[in-house]
């Protein structure tokens, strides 16, 4: 690797810590607000910006343009002090080990929303808070605001930044400048955060709560204030405005940014939307159904329940309201298929997505036509668009790796002795970014339990997912660092 890719890489990590560091004086904020001691942290998040700021001066004079071989490096390297910069807070406040510490922290930066937290209302005001901070930073990706950050710094390259992150699905411009389209994202999801925060203020929460719910709610994420997550304020109308939310995060943003920019809703009739939204009241009215049925539960309380958790599975959120964990067999099913299934691309949902889905059923259907109609001419279509080879590989390629990456952490569990049960849906629960999985680490459990090499595997398979595996693999391939 020579110096000038060095050089590229450093600046833009500095450039995200600098962000990190300020974004962490709120949480000091809380602190003081509450009382708390936060001298220690304090000491951390100055030596934490006057490290990536003597960094970034040193090379200010520097000018970026990264490629996309550097742009996946400095992706993989940034969620990785991600992780130690979200832990570090925590040890320095809490006695925590540093697998814990970590694990929590890239679950946070992640959006999963798993936890190793048994008794959440006991932790300091602060601390709920950086957590929540952290789902909201990762939700619509560090890498998104590091493009707009990078961008006032030199204006080319940003757009190997979006290639690294998500690999696989054509990354579409609403604006002719990268970095304007991520500072308009953000600003929907601003927009969002704060029409979800004063919905709940509303409904009855706390502000406190609202904020905390708003951030791991629009980010998908899953971290709540309270033990039993959602289920702690018995609230209707908190169930169904957080079911709304959840959904409308699970959209593709930049359908939402051609709605507001513009007033086009074009990008709410996208296929994958609309599927999206048909899985959704589907599997809804399914799994209300079958609680209506088997447990004799009223209609209202049952399809309540029913969307809400669909909902934060389906988006890969993780909150509950219940311990749905120990509904009926043919209800876990549905919940399963939820799992698989994840939200839309370019949304903060994780999982699969369901663009992948139209395009591998597509092509499926493709080659069948093609065994009876050897001579036919046809191709994949999605939105009238014809679909590109290197699309369609990439995507079966996706695939293969989510259910590769599935096998190894589930046959990894499996070894050290869990059942089967926690080791399949803790390992989609971990590589899909979704939080609670059944059994062991079912959504009234949390993983403590794991040992420290455990909960290493863990974190790994949290980053690998919200990278979505090429981007972490073509660090194993050797051509990768060739001519570098």
């Amino acid at each position: 690797m020579d110096i000038y890719a060095l050089k590229n890489i450093f600046k833009f990590v500095s450039t995200i810590g600098m962000a990190l560091s300020l974004f962490f004086t709120t949480v000091i904020v809380v602190g003081w607000i509450y009382k708390e001691n936060m001298q220690n942290f304090i000491y951390f998040d100055i030596l934490l910006f006057c490290m990536n700021a003597t960094v970034f001066f040193l090379l200010r004079k520097h000018t970026m343009k990264l490629s996309i071989k550097g742009g996946i490096l400095s992706v993989n390297l940034i969620w990785l002090l991600l992780g130690v910069a979200g832990a570090i807070p925590m040890m320095l406040t809490l006695d925590l080990s540093f697998a814990d510490a970590f694990f929590e922290s890239v679950s946070g930066f992640t959006t999963t929303g798993a936890t190793i937290f048994s008794d959440i209302e006991a932790l300091p005001k602060s601390i709920l808070y950086l957590r929540s901070l952290m789902h909201w930073l990762g939700g619509m990706g560090i890498i998104v605001l590091g493009v707009g950050l990078f961008s006032l710094i030199n204006p080319n390259g940003s757009m190997a930044l979006f290639k690294a992150e998500s690999t696989g699905i054509k990354m579409e411009k609403i604006t002719p400048k990268v970095k304007d389209t991520a500072i308009r994202l953000w600003g929907i999801y601003i927009v969002f955060t704060l029409f979800d925060m004063v919905a709940l203020k509303m409904a009855g929460m706390s502000l406190f709560d609202a904020i905390n719910h708003a951030f791991s709610t629009i980010s998908t994420g899953g971290f709540s204030t309270k033990n039993i997550s959602l289920g702690y304020y018995h609230s209707t109308s908190i169930i169904w405005i957080t079911t709304f939310f959840m959904i409308l995060s699970g959209i593709n943003f930049l359908a939402h940014l051609k709605f507001f920019s513009s007033g086009n809703v074009d990008g709410y009739k996208r296929e994958e939307v609309l599927w999206y939204v048909g899985i959704f009241v589907v599997l809804s009215l399914l799994l209300g159904s079958i609680d209506i049925v088997t447990d004799k539960d009223n209609q209202m309380y049952a399809f309540t329940h029913a969307f809400f958790t669909i909902a934060s599975v389906l988006t890969t959120t993780g909150f509950s309201t219940l311990d749905y964990a120990q509904w009926n067999h043919l209800a876990i099913t549905v919940i399963f298929v939820a799992m698989l299934i994840g939200g839309n691309a370019g949304s903060t949902a994780g999982g699969v997505k369901v663009i992948r889905y139209i395009i591998l059923f597509k092509n499926i259907s493709l080659q069948f036509k093609k065994i009876l109609h050897p001579n036919a001419v046809a191709n994949v279509f999605v939105d009238g668009q014809k679909m590109s080879a290197q699309t369609i590989n990439a995507t079966t390629g996706f695939i293969v790796l989510f259910v590769m990456t599935n096998m190894l952490v589930t046959l990894y569990l499996f070894a050290q002795g869990f059942d089967a049960m926690t080791a399949v849906s803790t390992a989609i629960a971990m590589v899909g970014n979704i939080g609670p999985g059944f059994s062991l680490t079912g959504p009234s459990e949390n993983y403590a339990f794991f040992s420290s090499v455990d909960k290493g595997v863990l974190s790994a398979a949290m980053i690998v997912g919200r990278l979505e595996f090429y981007t972490v693999f073509l660090l194993f391939s050797r051509d990768f660092w060739k001519k570098f």
